[in-house]
Order: C-alpha cells, then structure tokens, then sequence
C-alpha cells in the first residue's frame, strides 16, 4: 500500500485456497476459502480491512465475514458485516461500533431466489481472477452486491485494455479491468485492477482514496501448461516368428496342447479303437461323400440320438443324405 507520492503506507493481501464448508443440518460441500486484509496508516490514522470468507464452486456466497476500521484518537470506528446463508436464505448482520460502545446492530434477510447472481466482495476476488486469466470481460457485466450500507446494488464490470506497468524494477504488460459498485442512493464506488498475465494482482486503485495497493516485487509467474499432441505410432507387420517373447510364447502353448492330447488320448484308450475302425472302413468303402460318410458312422454315439436300435437297416434312407 503506497500514497500518490509512492510512499508506504502498509500492507495488502489476498489467499485463495480449497476447503469445505458444512451448513447446519446439510451435507458438507468443497468450496474455496478467501482471505483479504489490508492494513496501513493514512494521514496518521490507523485503518484496515479483512475479509474473511467460504464461496461455492458457484461463486454462492456460503458465509462471509468483513471487518473494516478507523481508529480515530476520539472516535474510533468499527465496522463488521456477518453473511451466512441458512437454508434457502441469506442472512445479513451488520455491526457498526464507535469506540467501547455498540452504535448500531441490523439484521436483514433476503431469499436466496431475489439474490440470484449475488457477487460478494470474496466472490468478487474469484471473478476477478477468473476475468484476468481470460483477459476479457463480457459486455455488459452486471451482477448484484451489497453496498456498505449492505443494502442490495448492482455492479459492473469493464475491460480497459492492456497497459505497462514497473513492478520492480520490471516493466510488464497487465490486463485492467474497472468495477463500480452503483447504489440506489449516493456516488457510485469505482475501483481499477491491474492483472498480470498469470493472474496475479499487480495494483489497485480505488477512485477517490490516497492510498494504493502496489506489487512491490514481481513473483514467479503461473505457467499454462501446453497440451502436448498425442502421439502417432505407425503400424507395423507382425511377424510373431521374429519376436522372441511372441516366439517363446507360442512354443510354450503348443508344448502344453501337446502334453494335453496326449494325457486324453492315454486316459481313453477307446478313442484309438474308435479312429482306426473309422479309417479302416473309410478306406474300404472310399465314399465320395466323406462328411455325410462320418456323419452316419458316428450317428450311433451321439448323446441327443433319439431312443431306438443301434443297427438300421441297409436300405432305409439316411437323413444325413437328404441335406445334401
């Protein structure tokens, strides 16, 4: 934080990390927990704020906490905002403290349905960042907010193109873009953001404050990592007899039918009888038709064969032949 001279005034922050959030009576739910603070001395009077809050995935608003001061050597002033969401409502506590003494307690609820595209100021460090890494605002960008007075508004936001910037003694290009918050009643609040490439913060400017929030020393950028193409393998012939695994392979499983057979064959000695009686009276007739031939040898020792005589008549016609 540095005044329009450049001399510093304090310090500024921002945190995103993962978390979860439970509501009472619901299920726990991943979201992203926001911290900001600032904290400095202006014209010799020590301010600051914080924000402490959990925003869905949705950019919902679950609960917020924001605390903002002025300590005045006579009148110190204390301002805390308290947003929870319960249920299908959200509701809004504001706390307004003047010196040891409460001045002020409100509370207001509102539907979750009225509030649709609510932007609250944790909520709007997400867009914020969201915006810069796009580098490019949608026309027309308005959500809903809450002013300081907590009272339901509008905002905008506004690209505003690229510019330099010294952080260090680095120039850089950032991405700038402009949010007003517009309530009902009084001057609207305009403040402009200066994004690096990556997405972080490099200054921000609050139209009509003397003080200014300034990256002091330019940090490792974020890089996107590239999608790299997958790669393309030309086919190749197989020649499974030039392959020493394939090769190993196939004289293993062919040891191992051979071994198999010749197991069967030895515990079923009537399978030998049973060739050889084929063979012999193949070669005797030497049929044309060796299919029809084998299909009526074998016909007798077929399990499904209907009940009856094994032996049939010479001259009685064969069903095998009929499918001829």
């Amino acid at each position: 934080m540095v005044s329009e001279s450049g001399q510093p005034l304090g310090h500024f922050s921002v945190s995103v990390q993962p978390a979860c959030y439970e509501e009472q009576g619901r299920q726990e739910e991943d979201c992203y927990l926001v911290r900001a603070t600032s904290q400095g001395t202006i014209n010799e009077v020590p301010c600051g704020s914080s924000i402490t809050a959990y925003i869905s995935k949705r950019l919902e608003t679950l609960e917020q906490h924001q605390q903002e001061y002025v300590k005045f050597r006579a009148h110190p002033l204390d301002r805390k905002t308290h947003i929870v969401k319960r249920g299908s409502r959200l509701v809004v506590t504001k706390i307004i403290e003047e010196g040891e003494h409460e001045v002020q307690t409100q509370s207001v609820s509102y539907s979750c349905a009225s509030l649709h595209g609510l932007i609250s100021e944790a909520a709007n460090l997400l867009v914020l960042r969201v915006l810069a890494r796009r580098r490019a605002v949608p026309q027309n960008a308005t959500f809903l907010a809450f002013d300081t007075e907590a009272c339901v508004c509008t905002s905008t936001y506004a690209a505003m193109g690229l510019q330099k910037q010294l952080v260090g003694v680095t120039e850089v290009e950032v991405f700038v873009i402009e949010r007003a918050v517009c309530p009902d009643e009084g001057i609207p609040m305009t403040w402009q953001f200066y994004f690096l490439s990556d997405g972080h913060l490099a200054r921000r400017v609050q139209v009509g404050s003397p003080a200014t929030m300034l990256l002091q020393q330019l940090p490792v950028l974020i890089e996107v990592d590239e999608v790299e193409p997958r790669p393309v393998f030309e086919k190749k012939p197989l020649d499974w007899e030039e392959d020493v695994q394939l090769y190993s392979q196939f004289l293993d499983r062919k040891e191992e039918l051979q071994a198999g057979h010749t197991s069967y064959a030895r515990r079923h000695p009537e399978l030998r009888a049973l060739l050889a009686d084929f063979l012999q009276l193949l070669l005797l007739h030497k049929p044309d038709d060796v299919l029809t031939f084998a299909a009526e040898f074998f016909a007798p020792f077929a399990s499904q064969r209907p009940p009856g005589s094994t032996f049939q008549a010479s001259g009685k016609p064969s069903p095998f032949r009929g499918r001829v």
